[in-house]
């Protein structure tokens, strides 16, 4: 992206390396974290995107913006940080699905400051008032640093034209259930857009059905609200208009690593092209508009089951498929 090029989304939150072991069974450290990867994959959708994820000055560091390079998305704040590169081990079971354990405490992701937001906001005032996305997963809205400020992002969706949020729920990372659980209710409620798991929905509310829970948090403010269902596709739940479900692409899976935010830089790319990333916009489009966008979306995820990590595609690859 041109330096002056005005992001169409600036993506907020962390930017990690994910530790996986290989078949050779040395750990790789590959680029990770899902609002890192979402960035990523809108980039290489063709979306202009910013970044607001301070990175580090260390070798990972280096990792990570070479691969936001590749993706043509700004960094902001431009300026590295001392602190260290947070980390995620990852591992995956027989059929490719993930855990992971994080290193937080002083790391890059997890201690973003008023000054590196000031900082950013400096180099790209329209920071403040672009279409905004933000995902949470090592870091929550109850952690202090990076947490409490996303927190206050999202406290001010109403200053933006678009907010969207993916929980990302990520158990190791959860100290009090009930404590996240109405953190990220309060969150959705500020929202025009919630893209979020059925996995994520049950970890929260582990006695209800997902959609019933979708349904009440499209009740509580957005506009529309998606649950990803893994191969079985996604749905979509609208206040006023029911859901809709598209059914996912098969293929052949090596790993589901950055699956479900390939699915949102999907989502997002689909709604940017049709002029969607705008509350009003998004209240009122049509069934079939919302079905071509989630089958788009679906692509772009499926295409990343086939590639070892975290490897979104590019739009060429989508659309050849």
């Amino acid at each position: 992206m041109n330096p002056r090029t005005l992001a169409h989304v600036v993506v907020a939150g962390e930017a990690l390396v994910d530790l996986v072991h290989g078949a050779d069974g040395a750990m790789r450290a590959l680029p990770g974290g899902s609002p890192f990867n979402v960035a990523v994959g809108l980039g290489r959708l063709g979306v202009p995107t910013a970044l607001l994820a301070p990175l580090s000055s260390d070798e990972h560091g280096d990792l990570l913006a070479a691969r936001l390079a590749d993706g043509d998305v700004r960094v902001l704040p431009s300026e590295r940080t001392a602190r260290p590169t947070t980390s995620a081990t990852v591992r995956l079971d027989a059929d490719g699905h993930a855990t992971y354990t994080f290193a937080l405490d002083g790391t890059s992701a997890a201690a973003m400051t008023d000054g590196e937001l000031r900082a950013a906001a400096a180099e790209e005032p329209a920071i403040a008032t672009a279409p905004l996305h933000v995902s949470l997963g090592a870091v929550t809205l109850t952690a202090p640093g990076t947490g409490e400020l996303l927190a206050r992002l999202l406290d001010d969706a109403a200053r933006r034209p678009f907010v969207s949020l993916d929980p990302n729920v990520r158990p190791a990372v959860i100290g009090d259930l009930a404590t996240a659980r109405a953190a990220i209710a309060r969150a959705v409620a500020c929202v025009d857009l919630v893209k979020v798991s059925d996995a994520d929905l049950l970890t929260l509310h582990p006695d209800r059905d997902p959609l019933a829970v979708a349904g009440e948090w499209a009740r509580s403010g957005p506009a529309l609200v998606v649950v990803t269902r893994g191969a079985e596709g996604a749905t979509a739940v609208r206040t006023d208009a029911g859901t809709l479900t598209v059914a996912g692409v098969p293929v052949d899976v090596v790993d589901t690593v950055g699956a479900g935010d390939a699915f949102t830089s999907g989502l997002l790319a689909g709604l940017d092209e049709r002029g969607l990333l705008d509350r009003a916009a998004l209240a009122a489009a049509d069934a079939a508009t919302l079905r071509e966008v989630l089958s788009f979306a679906a692509r772009v995820a499926a295409i990343t089951c086939t590639r070892d990590g975290a490897d979104p595609p590019r739009r060429a690859e989508v659309d050849a498929g």
